[in-house]
């Protein structure tokens, strides 16, 4: 016992731990949403993103198919006839309850993004035999989007920060973040939390608010009250205000599902039935590859699986894939069929020294200009350890690859035939340099476009032309936002570091060219890439 509560002292972080001065909010596809008093999701219509994933599992799911021993048609309605928790009756959790039911398309928009994923997270709770409360933690942490990031770096449903996703098992690396993985993320969380309601004397409201705030913290509120005699239940414990309001809002959803007739609440329908698959793969396999054996997009194979980084899954594993279960056997049949030569199109190369783009391109049989669209590379510049994504194939596969990076590039050249005219509007830091990066053009064409030189200085509320090609091909981005609470010493400079933005970008998502400086407690929205934001 005395070695298991050692190792539990060593957990001293939490999967969602936030400082006091930091405020954040998830939200779809980067529409702008302000924070609100409860920081939950507003009642808005769903992004085609949300849409998305729910298409690809609802094709043929209705009643009649479901198997005659299943106890509920529902899974909404099999969570709430199955919670054990007793809900008491105070106001914070009235306060909770109230915004919910203020906000009617809540759970239908909760409930798309869900759809294909909370059969397989009940599944694993009930295997571990643990309260089906536990289903809505992902409700609370991300609203069910899977890349879901916050400023403090939490990724995934279940909002694991690095270092903790680390400890319980959850691999971060270029190719891919566990954090974002639905099956690997789920078992770590699960297995968190029974390692603190263990340790916070077999107690979950104690062990829900110290996945908010830490075990830590917690742990010390219940002995600062025992000092003063007090009692420990989580109700008078000194706790952080997003704490305070972290277990009422989840118990505020045990209680319209539970009652959800008395409160007039109609309960979405998401079928209780194993709509996703894991297909184990074996190998690194190109995820375009992957979607053509599965007869889906690049995009949707993505959106079920947004634990891979890019496009490839990682060449160390896991070599597992999420797929419709309706199109599982076929994929596996195929795949099993395939050439190997096939799976993986993609190698992972570190820039050496006296290496260049033209370089690297001749010894792997295609173009710098493949390098560049495939790396999103502006320019020619590459440096030493820079990592690069480049097209492999056997020695019988080099012509044909290479013939078809030169189709590539004869398409590219006819694109850029075809244009379209932006209207650029200086704003405070702006450099040319910045500009042509953000527009992926040269600083040179930017000049010729608008008949000054590259040396000639810009003025604040200058209009520059820029011409960019309509049919650019541009990597896929997966965008969040969040909302940061400016510090006291904090610059423009360092917030953007911070994320990996530029200070421009800031002055222009917050319209701050009229304001000389930031104060503290200033919010500010940024927008965040989250398959390049890990840390």
């Amino acid at each position: 016992m005395k070695l298991f509560l050692s190792l539990l002292l060593l957990l001293l972080l939490s999967a969602c731990q936030t400082t006091t001065n930091t405020e954040v909010v998830e939200e779809v596809n980067a529409s702008i949403i302000e924070p609100t008093e409860n920081e939950i999701l507003p009642d808005e219509e769903l992004q085609e993103s949300d849409e998305g994933l729910a298409i690809l599992v609802e094709e043929s799911v209705t009643i009649e198919d479901l198997p005659p021993f299943v106890g509920y048609d529902n899974l909404w309605l099999k969570l709430a006839e199955g919670f054990e928790f007793e809900v008491p009756e105070n106001a914070r959790i009235a306060k909770q309850r109230a915004y919910y039911l203020s906000h009617p398309n809540y759970l239908k928009q909760v409930s798309k993004r869900a759809q294909p994923f909370l059969y397989l997270i009940i599944e694993q709770i009930e295997a571990k035999k643990l309260p089906l409360e536990l289903a809505l933690l992902p409700v609370v942490e991300s609203t069910f989007d899977p890349f879901a990031y916050s400023q403090s770096s939490a990724s995934g449903l279940w909002q694991f920060m690095p270092v903790t996703g680390q400890r319980f098992g959850l691999k971060q690396d270029w190719w891919y973040d566990g954090r974002r993985d639905i099956y690997a993320s789920t078992d770590a969380a699960l297995r968190y939390m029974e390692i603190l309601q263990k340790y916070l004397g077999d107690d979950w409201l104690h062990a829900f608010a110290a996945y908010n705030s830490g075990e830590g913290r917690v742990r010390n509120a219940q002995r600062k009250n025992i000092k003063n005699n007090k009692p420990t239940d989580y109700w008078n414990l000194s706790l952080p205000k997003e704490t305070q309001d972290y277990v009422p809002k989840l118990l505020a959803l045990v209680d319209i599902l539970r009652n959800h007739e008395k409160y007039g609440v109609e309960l979405p329908f998401i079928a209780n039935k194993q709509v996703l698959s894991y297909v184990d793969t074996g190998s690194q396999l190109d995820l375009a590859y992957a979607a053509t054996l599965a007869e889906l997009t690049v995009a949707e194979i993505q959106l079920l699986n947004p634990a891979f980084n890019h496009w490839a899954t990682s060449p160390e594993g896991p070599h597992k894939l999420l797929v419709p279960t309706r199109i599982a056997a076929q994929f596996t049949h195929k795949l099993s069929a395939s050439d190997k030569n096939q799976r993986i199109r993609w190698a992972r190369y570190k820039v050496r020294t006296g290496d260049s783009l033209s370089v690297i391109a001749k010894k792997n049989g295609t173009t710098t200009n493949v390098l560049k669209q495939i790396n999103d590379i502006d320019g020619s510049l590459i440096k030493i350890g820079q990592p690069l994504l480049i097209p492999i194939a056997s020695k019988s596969q080099q012509g044909e690859l290479y013939s078809q990076a030169q189709r590539f590039e004869r398409s590219q050249a006819e694109d850029a035939k075809s244009k379209r005219q932006i209207q650029h509007t200086i704003v405070e830091g702006d450099t040319l340099w910045d500009i042509s990066r953000r527009y992926k053009v040269t600083a040179k064409d930017i000049a010729k476009w608008n008949r000054m030189t590259t040396k000639q200085t810009l003025r604040l509320g200058q209009q520059l032309t820029i011409w960019r090609t309509v049919n650019t091909q541009r990597k896929k981005q997966v965008v969040r936002s969040v909302i940061y609470k400016v510090r006291r010493g904090d610059s423009l400079g360092e917030i953007a570091s911070q994320f990996n933005v530029s200070a421009t970008d800031l002055i222009r998502w917050n319209q701050l060219h009229k304001q000389k400086y930031i104060q503290p407690g200033q919010k500010l929205k940024v927008y965040i890439d989250v398959r390049k934001s890990r840390t």
